[in-house]
C-alpha cells in the first residue's frame, strides 16, 4: 500500500456568507411564538395567522420557560446529565413583521435544531435543513412582510447512538427549539474561496459573481484588481507570513469593499509525522463536547469563545475537538486570531452506519454546507466523519475520498477512533491522521497500562506505532473521574438544573460525609493530575507521535454525570492544578526524565536521562538542561545531562524532588521518588502480626497489641484500583469503585511512610494488592488510609484502622503488607512504620468496636 503526503493550504474566511457591518439587519427582539406539538399548524394554516406568546430570539424556548417540566424517573435517570427544566420537541411556530430595505434580499438564522420553513406573507419562502451550519432564504423583496418561520427540532434521521452526538442531544447541549446566534437580513454577497499558493507566492480566489479585489497585510496594499466571476490570482508579495499557533498571521483581501480575513499555512503528512509550514507541531489537545451549562446551546459570540480557548492556551494545549459536531463561524474566528488547531466532525456518532439511507444524504449534503460556511479558515486542520463510528466503512471511505477530492485544504479521517472488529487498529488507505486508543502493536493511552503494570517512567508508545504511515493521535487519554465539587451547584442559574451534583449532594449529607466532600474532590483531583502528567509525557516521549487529546480538560456533566476534569463545567478551576504547573509538562517546550521506577532502595543507584519535547521555534543546546535533587528542602545533588546519583547517604524513607531546568529559560519540570532503607528490621516485640481473625481476636481479648493483615483473598470487600473511576460510574458501573485515597499526612501511623493527603504512585503496589473494607455501620470510625468511593454509592470505606478491641489495641491493615516484602519496598515501609507507630505512646485508638463487628467488617 502507498501512502501519500497530503499538502493543505488553507485560508481564513471570517465573512463567508456574512456581510461587513452596514450589509446586515439584524432581527434580534420580539417575537410571537406558538408550539405546535400536535403538528396541525400547516393542516390550520398557522403561516397566516397571529400568535398570542412573544419571546426573544435569538433565543430558545427553554429561555421563554416553555416546555414539560422534566422529572427523572429514577435516581439513575437523575444521575445520567444535568436535568432540564422545561423540555420541547416538536414544531414551533414563530413570527413577526419586518421592513426590508432595497438590496436585503436574504434571510439568516445562523444556527437552528433541525429544520426550518419559512414563510412571507402567506407564501411558503422555502425550507432548510442543518445541525452545523446557517439556514439562508433568498428571494426577499422590499417593503413590509410578514414572516413566518416554523422549526421543527424532531430527529429527522439516525446520527446519533443513544441519542449521544453532541450536535443533537439532551446530554449538556439539549434539543432547543429556537434559533441562537445571528438572525437578520443581508445583502448576498459573492461566496468567496482563497487558496493560498505560498510556494508561488500568490493566492487563488474562486468568486461566484464579478468583483473587485484588493489584497492587504496590514494598511499596505499588495494588489488590486477588478475580476469576473471564477478563479482568479493574485501576488502575495516577496515576503510571505505564515499562519500557525506562534504567530497567526491573517491577510485581508477586501471584496467589493468588504475585508476578508485569511491566514496562509501549509499543513501535512511527512513520514508518519505532522508538519506546518515545514516544521514538525505535536497536537496538545483537550474536546469540546458542547458543554452549556447555562444556556444548552454553544455559544455564538467571538467573545465567548475567545474566552474558551484562552483558557486552552492558559493550560499549554494548541488544539481542540469538536467531539460529534462543527462549531459556529465565531469559534473558527476565534481559533484564526489565536493559533488554534480545531478537529471538526460530521454531526455523527452511530453503531450502524448505513442503515438509514435518508441519513447518509443528509451527512454528504452537510458536508459540503460545512465545506461552504467554514471550509476557508486556518483553524479548521482536521475533519473526521464522526466519533467512534461503525458499520458500513465503504461508504464512509467513499465520503471521505470524495471530500479530499474535492477540497484537499485539510487532513481527513474517516472516523475518530472505532470498537468495530477488523478496524481501529491501524488507518485505512484514506486516513491522513488516526486517532486512537491503541493500534495492533498495542495501547497508545495510558488507561490500558497504568492499573496492570507497575510504575514506570522509561516507556513510551514507539513499539505500538512502529511503521504507522500517518500522523497518530491518542484518543481521549485520561477519563479519570474527580468527585463532585459541592460549590459548583450554585452556579446553575440557566436552563439546566444539576439535580445530578444535588442528588450526590443528599446523599452525602445523609451518610455523614458532607464535611468530607471538599476533601474527596482535592484528593481525586490531585491524583486525576498525576495520571494526566504521565499520560501527557509517555505521549511527548515518543518519537514517532504527533498529539494527543485529553477527556477532558473540563468536566462533563453528561453520558453519566463524567466530571473528568481538572476544570469544571464552566472552564474554572476546581484548584487542583495551577495552569504554571499544568504548563511544566504540557507546553510547546517539556523537559522530560526517562526513569526506571517511582520506589527505591538506598542500596540502590538513580538513574535517569533527561530530554526535551520541543515543538517551539527555538533552539536549545545540551548544554542548557541542568537537574538538581532536594530532600526535605535540602539540596542534595545537581549536574548536566544524564542522572547517577548514589541513594545510599539516604538513611531514613524519604520522598526526593528531582527537577529539571532549560537555563536560560522558564521551562521547568518535576517528578517524586521514594527512597527507603534497603535493610528494615521487621522484628515487632510485643505485637501480634497475624492474618488470621480468630487469631487476632484471641489476642486482643487477653489484652495484646494486634496488627492484623488479613489474606486479601478471604476479605468481603473492593479490590483495589489505583486509578480513579473511568469516565463515569453510572455510564460504567460495573468497574471497581474507587476514587483514590484521603490520607492524613501526619498521622503518626505513616511516620516513616512519606505520602501527602492523596494517591501517588508510591501506593500503587499498596493499593493493587488490596481490599477495602466498608464501615457504613460504624459511621464515626475514621480510617487512617481512607478510599474515596464512587459518588454514586457513597460508602465509608478504608484499608488501615486503629482501634480497641476487646482489652486489647490493633491495627487493621487490608492492603498486603504479609507477602514478598523482599521484593515489595513499599509494603515492608509500611508495615515497618505501622509497627514503630504501634509501640510508640501515640498509639492510642480513640474508637472502640466490639469483636463481633471487626468479624462482620470482614
Amino acid at each position: 500500500m502507498r501512502w501519500k503526503s497530503v499538502v493543505c493550504s488553507l485560508s481564513l474566511l471570517l465573512a463567508l456568507y456574512v456581510p461587513a457591518a452596514g450589509q446586515f439587519l439584524s432581527l434580534s427582539g420580539d417575537w410571537e411564538y406558538r408550539p405546535d406539538p400536535d403538528n396541525k399548524g400547516m393542516q390550520e394554516r398557522w403561516f397566516s395567522q397571529r400568535f398570542g406568546n412573544r419571546l426573544q430570539l435569538p433565543g430558545t424556548l427553554d429561555d421563554a420557560g416553555y416546555g414539560d417540566a422534566v422529572v427523572p424517573p429514577t435516581e439513575k435517570d437523575t444521575l445520567l446529565h444535568l436535568t432540564r427544566k422545561h423540555r420541547y420537541v416538536g414544531a414551533a411556530w414563530y413570527r413577526r413583521e419586518i421592513t426590508v430595505p432595497p438590496g436585503y434580499t436574504e434571510l439568516l438564522l445562523e444556527r437552528v435544531i433541525w429544520h426550518t420553513t419559512v414563510w412571507v406573507d402567506g407564501k411558503m419562502m422555502g425550507t432548510a435543513e442543518s445541525l452545523s451550519t446557517p439556514h439562508r432564504f433568498t428571494g426577499l423583496k422590499p417593503g413590509k412582510h410578514v414572516v413566518v418561520l416554523r422549526i421543527d427540532n424532531s430527529m429527522r434521521y439516525d446520527i446519533s447512538h443513544k441519542l449521544m452526538a453532541h450536535a443533537y442531544t439532551d446530554e449538556t447541549q439539549i434539543i432547543w427549539n429556537g434559533v441562537i446566534g445571528r438572525i437578520g437580513l443581508q445583502k448576498p454577497a459573492p461566496q468567496v474561496q482563497i487558496y493560498p499558493e505560498p510556494d508561488k507566492k500568490r493566492i487563488r480566489v474562486t468568486l461566484t459573481a464579478p468583483a473587485s479585489l484588493r489584497l492587504k497585510k496590514g494598511n499596505a496594499v499588495i494588489a488590486s484588481k477588478a475580476v469576473s466571476a471564477g478563479e482568479s490570482f493574485l501576488p502575495l508579495g516577496s515576503e510571505v507570513v505564515y499562519w500557525d499557533e506562534f504567530n497567526p498571521a491573517l491577510y485581508t483581501l477586501e471584496v467589493n469593499g468588504t475585508a476578508v480575513q485569511f491566514g496562509v499555512r501549509e499543513l501535512s503528512n511527512k513520514n508518519g509525522l505532522l508538519y506546518l509550514n515545514g516544521r514538525r507541531i505535536f497536537l496538545r489537545g483537550t474536546l469540546d463536547c458542547n458543554i452549556s451549562p447555562l444556556t444548552g446551546h454553544p455559544p455564538m459570540t467571538r467573545q465567548e469563545w475567545v474566552k474558551e480557548f484562552a483558557v486552552v492556551r492558559n493550560y499549554g494545549l494548541n488544539h481542540v475537538r469538536f467531539h460529534s459536531w462543527c462549531p459556529p463561524e465565531a469559534a473558527f474566528q476565534a481559533a484564526d486570531s489565536m493559533g488554534i488547531y480545531l478537529q471538526v466532525e460530521l454531526p455523527l456518532w452511530a453503531l450502524n452506519v448505513g442503515e438509514d439511507t435518508a441519513a447518509l444524504r443528509f451527512l454528504t449534503e452537510e458536508a459540503q454546507r460545512i465545506i461552504a460556511s467554514y471550509g476557508n479558515h486556518p483553524s479548521f486542520c482536521l475533519w473526521s466523519m464522526g466519533n467512534e463510528l461503525q458499520g458500513d466503512f465503504s461508504w464512509l471511505q467513499r465520503l471521505t475520498t470524495s471530500l479530499k477530492q474535492q477540497d484537499n485544504r485539510r487532513l481527513y479521517a474517516t472516523t475518530t477512533f472505532t470498537f468495530q472488529k477488523g478496524y481501529g487498529g491501524w488507518p485505512l488507505r484514506e486516513d491522513d491522521f488516526f486517532v486512537t486508543q491503541w493500534t495492533n502493536k498495542g495501547w497508545v493511552r495510558g488507561q490500558g497500562i497504568f492499573n496492570t503494570k507497575a510504575p514506570g517512567f522509561r516507556l513510551d508508545y514507539s513499539a505500538p506505532i512502529d511503521s504507522m504511515p500517518v500522523p497518530v493521535i491518542s484518543h481521549e487519554i485520561g477519563q479519570y473521574s474527580v468527585f463532585p465539587d459541592m460549590r459548583e451547584i450554585a452556579k446553575y442559574t440557566g436552563v439546566l438544573e444539576p439535580l445530578n451534583m444535588k442528588l450526590v449532594r443528599n446523599q452525602l449529607e445523609q451518610r455523614k460525609l458532607l464535611q468530607q466532600a471538599a476533601d474527596f474532590t482535592q484528593a481525586s483531583g490531585k491524583l486525576a493530575v498525576l495520571l494526566y502528567k504521565e499520560e501527557i509525557e509517555r505521549a511527548l516521549k515518543t518519537p514517532g507521535f504527533s498529539g494527543f487529546q485529553l477527556l477532558d480538560l473540563h468536566d462533563f456533566p453528561g453520558q453519566g454525570t463524567a466530571l473528568v476534569g481538572l476544570l469544571n463545567a464552566f472552564w474554572e478551576s476546581k484548584g487542583l492544578v495551577t495552569p504554571e504547573a499544568f504548563r511544566q509538562f504540557c507546553g510547546p517546550v517539556v523537559p522530560l526524565l526517562r526513569f526506571e521506577k517511582a520506589t527505591y532502595a538506598n542500596n540502590e543507584i538513580f538513574e535517569a536521562k533527561a530530554e526535551v519535547a520541543n515543538f517551539s521555534t527555538q533552539t536549545f543546546t545540551a548544554g542548557q538542561l541542568r537537574w538538581e535533587i532536594t530532600g526535605d528542602g535540602k539540596r542534595l545533588a545537581a549536574g548536566q545531562g544524564h542522572i547517577r546519583y548514589d541513594l545510599s547517604a539516604i538513611t531514613t524513607a524519604t520522598a526526593l524532588d528531582v527537577r529539571l531546568y532549560v537555563d536560560g529559560t522558564s521551562y521547568t519540570n518535576h517528578w517524586t521518588i521514594w527512597v527507603y532503607p534497603a535493610k528494615t528490621d521487621l522484628l515487632a516485640p510485643g505485637i501480634v502480626f497475624t492474618q488470621s481473625t480468630d487469631s487476632a481476636l484471641a489476642a486482643l481479648a487477653a489484652g495484646k497489641t494486634v496488627l492484623l493483615n488479613p489474606d486479601t483473598a478471604a476479605i468481603r470487600g473492593i479490590p483495589g484500583r489505583f486509578t480513579s473511576v473511568f469516565w463515569s460510574p453510572v455510564h460504567f458501573p460495573n468497574q471497581p469503585g474507587s476514587m483514590g485515597l484521603l490520607l492524613d499526612p501526619k498521622h503518626p501511623a505513616l511516620a516513616a511512610f512519606p505520602t501527602e493527603f492523596h494517591t501517588n504512585w508510591q501506593w500503587w503496589d499498596l493499593v493493587t494488592h488490596s481490599k477495602s473494607i466498608e464501615y457504613d455501620a460504624l459511621p464515626k470510625w475514621q480510617p487512617v488510609v481512607q478510599v474515596i468511593d464512587n459518588f454514586v454509592k457513597n460508602r465509608r470505606l478504608g484499608i488501615l484502622f486503629e482501634a480497641r478491641v476487646g482489652k486489647g489495641k490493633l491495627v487493621l491493615c487490608t492492603a498486603d503488607i504479609s507477602r514478598q516484602l523482599d521484593q515489595r519496598i513499599t509494603a515492608r515501609q509500611l508495615r515497618y512504620s505501622l509497627q514503630q507507630y504501634m509501640h510508640s505512646p501515640a498509639f492510642n485508638p480513640a474508637v472502640t468496636i466490639t469483636a463481633k463487628e471487626l468479624k462482620s467488617l470482614l
